[in-house]
């Protein structure tokens, strides 16, 4: 037992390697949907840092450390939204038997999300293109609208194939033209048509889908 002149040191404490440096104090995925949702109401140029810091709950160093630039942090946004809310397009194109079904169940779909009562109506790669003057962000999301409408072209020239559609239909019209529907509905939404106003539009819509 050391008596109570027991003069050996004593080791001093050291931060072991896994505590060193500042643990991050909030849960990306959680910042990331907030994130997602002030794009999603304001559009991508409207909304600046300070109002994604403000949305997000953190300090500018923490968004940059975490997401890279404002831009950077849109272009995972705009992954983030198709994965999680702009999926059901791909899905009714691959599970309907029909070109038409398929096409009809994109456009009901797309009438209850543009109206969800619990988030920004309409379609966020619609939207934050409004008066959007950064050439890298229009790029990114004209070439999310066009794909969409390259979806729909495929869809319908594999309904052609199989006789579902007049051999003489032009595909790449019949896709823009719902590409166009689609669009019309995001901005309708936005203007604050209801969902029972939308679907009445996919009826009058569809009245004009070629019979095969």
């Amino acid at each position: 037992m050391a008596s109570s002149e027991d003069t050996r040191p004593t080791r001093s404490a050291r931060p072991s390697p896994s505590r060193r440096g500042r643990p991050r104090s909030f849960d990306r995925a959680t910042a990331l949907e907030k994130a997602l949702l002030a794009f999603w109401e304001h559009g991508y140029e409207a909304t600046s840092v300070a109002d994604l810091t403000r949305a997000m709950g953190i300090g500018a160093p923490s968004l940059y450390a975490a997401f890279g630039d404002k831009q950077a942090l849109f272009t995972e946004v705009v992954h983030e939204y198709r994965a999680r809310y702009g999926s059901f397009g791909d899905r009714a194109l691959a599970e309907e038997p029909t070109a038409r079904a398929a096409v009809e169940r994109v456009l009901r779909e797309a009438a209850a999300e543009y109206t969800a009562p619990d988030r920004p109506h309409g379609c966020l790669v619609v939207h934050a293109a409004t008066n959007c003057s950064t050439p890298e962000v229009e790029a990114l999301l004209r070439e999310r609208r066009n794909a969409n409408i390259a979806a729909f072209e495929s869809r319908i020239r594999a309904g052609i194939a199989a006789g579902e559609l007049p051999a003489d239909t032009d595909a790449g019209a019949l896709a823009r033209c719902v590409g166009a529907v689609l669009q019309g509905m995001s901005q309708q939404a936005r203007d604050g048509a209801s969902r029972a106003e939308l679907e009445a539009l996919v009826d009058v819509a569809l009245a004009g889908w070629p019979r095969g």
